[in-house]
């Protein structure tokens, strides 16, 4: 039976801005397209899950707005179990503008709206964890809601993945929590390892980031990606060679099949192999 796997996490409704580049400070681009987009770290990575073989379960929240039906229903279409999915009635659902450029670049800009009111103590209920193999946290909720959930993992016998994206600083119970830690390059450096701008130094920073959790992964784009655990030596894995049409979603979509690699026992390397090619999959995808 493939795992279930709980992913607690923010929803946005994405909109996402086409240019031929990003705009510079007090520049007005010029855009050639937009359209809407099902988005939020904690959502794209549940769609992950479940489109890597997982079954998924959404602890989030959305408005009762036309974005939160927006992201409700796709999420079911995507086979994500919605049930602990709120709905509230007074605050907007969170959503984001995203520019992406012609060279598939892109930045973005979040409003996180009702994702502020998921309630830490949901986390207790013990329907919320049934059958549940992994749990998968990111920095798009507070750090209340990220504390609840790992505890209650914890004491459940449940490992914990965090994509510290983006990142802030953790507080030292959380910290101390999570056994596998996703970061990219950017996100590395602000967490205290040395900057990225190779896979020896993506190496080097995941061994520095190491010394504080039992696994990390620290992903650098087109070039790969390098990862320790334990006291070992960190491993590099390049990434494959393919035509980028866009990177917008490709580490939520990394996270999401790592997580179900390693909740089905896959080595080490080969959860980080699989993950790579679907992020590689998923960066070379056209999508509308």
């Amino acid at each position: 039976m493939a795992p279930t796997i709980l992913i607690v996490g923010s929803l946005h409704y994405d909109i996402m801005v086409e240019a031929d580049h990003l705009p510079r400070r007090d520049e007005t681009a010029v855009g050639t397209r937009w359209y809407p987009k099902f988005g939020g770290k904690g959502g794209n990575q549940a769609v992950a899950v479940a489109g890597s073989g997982g079954r998924a379960r959404m602890l989030g929240a959305v408005g009762s707005d036309a974005f939160g039906r927006f992201l409700r229903d796709r999420l079911i279409e995507a086979g994500v179990d919605a049930g602990l999915v709120e709905t509230h009635p007074d605050e907007g659902s969170g959503m984001s503008v995203a520019i992406v450029d012609g060279a598939g670049d892109y930045a973005a800009t979040i409003v996180s709206g009702v994702n502020r009111r998921i309630d830490p103590d949901r986390l207790a209920a013990d329907r919320v964890w049934d059958d549940v193999a992994m749990l998968v946290l990111q920095n798009e909720v507070s750090e209340a809601v990220n504390l609840a959930a790992a505890r209650e993992a914890r004491t459940r016998r449940v490992p914990i993945l965090l994509n510290a994206a983006p990142a802030r600083v953790l507080a030292p119970e959380l910290a101390a929590l999570v056994d596998v830690l996703v970061v990219n390059s950017v996100e590395a450096e602000m967490m205290g390892a040395g900057p990225v701008q190779d896979l020896q130094s993506a190496a080097d920073a995941a061994a520095q980031l190491g010394r504080r959790f039992p696994t990390v992964v620290v992903t650098a784009g087109g070039l790969g990606l390098a990862a320790v655990t334990g006291h070992g030596v960190p491993t590099e894995h390049p990434a494959e060679p393919v035509e980028v049409i866009s990177t917008h979603g490709a580490g939520d979509c990394f996270v999401g099949a790592l997580a179900v690699g390693l909740a089905v026992g896959d080595p080490l390397n080969d959860a980080f192999r699989s993950a790579s090619h679907a992020a590689a999959l998923h960066v070379s995808a056209i999508r509308v």
